[in-house]
């Protein structure tokens, strides 16, 4: 049998996909299924049937993560490919389900060949990778890597109140730590590029280097209010006028910096919000995303010479920045990037290394797991929308990548 012709059914993979986005789907054909909610438990209860019906051995774990595994003629840690198939509100019928589709159509077909592999392969959901109903993204990711404590992120409530635990017990997914991933020989992940680098390049698959290291600040402009009506322009200090400078200084200073440096002013809160009194607080969000620390450091530089600039000073006003958060870029393992690569040339489809701007479970499992990803195209680059859609076709090539890469792990 000629291994590198052995395919996945393209058409049960599509009619997989359409099957998972009914438990949610919304009526402009997008999906809402948000973790731990009623849709969640559907579409967890059906891939336990498919896992089943595959007789795969499945298991759950105290976070509610879900491994349907095909044993290996060896006792050894298996190849674990998954995703999540939790969604943002609205979202798309791709992001997160069609890396868990994909792992469940690599067994599938390993099945359909009669092929019981040497080392294990593990089809694994993560949890409340999206953090749309539950803060913070990745949390179950997080938490298995040790980047996150398990009693904080159940203590995390939705808009009602619910916390993570009370939501994780009351869908019958709340298992055992000791079902727990604790060690593999590699962590696979096929996804949606949710940019529009493949599509603009017409190429096929995307192996991924690195997910982006990041920062993110509050930046607080702070002046005076006022009458709108009876203070004399030359006499305001308007925190939104202070801040409309400092956005603009942000834009030309961090525009000099690098080419690949990509950074978002994504939050804005304006106090008191009348429109008869002029403002006194403006609190927006600053994030900045690449590669190198080095250029991060550079935007940090700028970000700290805010308080003093003549855009916020020239308005009478004073300024603040809160760190909030960062993280590192996060390198894939380099011999699994380069078994993606090989799988793609040899299976002929067109291909380049890229970078994830976006944040993906396969960042944290990474820390102690070989760890990898393979995006594929999104058409007019768009995610986390009703509109977000991939080729089928697109969709058959990655799940093929992953397909011919754990061929050549367990041959």
């Amino acid at each position: 049998m000629n291994k590198q012709k052995m395919k996945i059914n393209g058409e049960r993979l599509k009619n997989a996909l359409e099957k998972f986005a009914d438990f949610g789907r919304t009526k402009n054909n997008g999906v809402t299924r948000l973790a731990l909610t009623e849709e969640d438990r559907l579409a967890r209860d059906y891939l336990r049937s498919c896992f089943e019906e595959l007789g795969l051995t499945v298991k759950v774990d105290d976070i509610g993560n879900m491994y349907g595994t095909l044993e290996g003629i060896e006792n050894k840690p298996p190849i674990v490919i998954g995703s999540h198939i939790d969604t943002v509100k609205k979202g798309g019928r791709f992001d997160g389900i069609l890396g868990v589709v994909a792992g469940l159509e690599v067994v599938r077909t390993l099945v359909d060949n009669n092929i019981k592999p040497n080392i294990p392969i593990t089809v694994m959901n993560v949890t409340n990778e999206e953090g749309a109903r539950f803060e913070p993204s990745l949390m179950s990711s997080g938490v298995l890597s040790g980047k996150f404590n398990k009693e904080a992120m159940f203590k995390s409530t939705d808009t009602d109140g619910i916390t993570f635990g009370e939501a994780l017990g009351s869908i019958g997914y709340a298992g055992s730590e000791e079902n727990r991933l604790k060690e593999a020989t590699a962590f696979l992940e096929l996804h949606i590029e949710q940019g529009p680098i493949l599509e603009r390049e017409q190429l096929s698959i995307g192996v991924v280097d690195c997910v982006l290291g990041m920062v993110c600040y509050d930046i607080e402009v702070r002046g005076e209010s006022n009458h709108a009506g009876t203070t004399p322009m030359g006499m305001r200090q308007d925190a939104l006028f202070a801040a409309n400078n400092v956005i603009s200084e942000i834009r030309n200073k961090l525009s000099d910096i690098d080419d690949q440096l990509v950074y978002t002013i994504g939050r804005l809160n304006v106090a008191p919000n009348i429109h008869t009194v002029i403002p006194n607080q403006v609190v927006f969000s600053l994030e900045a995303r690449h590669t190198d620390r080095e250029v991060i450091k550079k935007v940090e530089q700028v970000i700290h010479q805010l308080p003093k600039s003549e855009g916020v000073l020239q308005e009478g006003c004073e300024a603040r920045v809160n760190k909030l958060w960062e993280r590192d870029t996060v390198w894939f393992d380099k011999e699994l990037c380069r078994l993606f690569e090989q799988s793609a040339r040899e299976l002929g489809y067109s291909y380049k290394r890229m970078v994830s701007g976006a944040g993906h479970d396969a960042q944290f499992l990474q820390s102690y797991i070989p760890s990898a990803m393979v995006f594929v195209p999104s058409i007019n680059g768009k995610s986390h929308v009703e509109s977000e859609l991939t080729k089928w076709e697109d969709c058959e090539k990655g799940a093929n990548v992953l397909l011919e890469t754990v061929l050549s792990m367990i041959s």
